[in-house]
């Protein structure tokens, strides 16, 4: 059994940084899953797929790996580019706007 551990992305939907601060431990897929025939669902057996486990840091996530014996990789996590400017709505109709604002 092949764990993964990281530091989960922000969401599409999201604006801030909620739940990114967490390490995660996730399980690799055992097996592939299948078809059902009749319904068209997928579908698996392996039940480590359902498991997701939350830590408040690396070290601890990586210390109950190697307590249990399960191998895993650590991924390093994805920052954020700098230079983006917060912004709020206002300012798409500031009047020193660079371009212009039309629709």
């Amino acid at each position: 059994m092949r764990a993964r551990i990281y530091q989960p992305a922000r969401n599409a939907m999201q604006s801030g940084t909620a739940k990114t601060h967490d390490w995660v431990l996730d399980f690799a897929p055992a097996d592939a899953r299948q078809i059902d025939p009749l319904m068209g669902w997928t579908s698996s057996a392996d039940t480590q797929r359902q498991v997701r486990l939350r830590f408040a840091s690396q070290e601890a996530a990586e210390d109950y790996a190697r307590a249990r014996g399960i191998e895993y990789d650590v991924l390093p996590p994805q920052k954020r580019a700098a230079n983006i400017r917060q912004m709020g709505y206002g300012e798409n109709f500031a009047t020193t706007r660079r371009g212009a604002w039309t629709h």
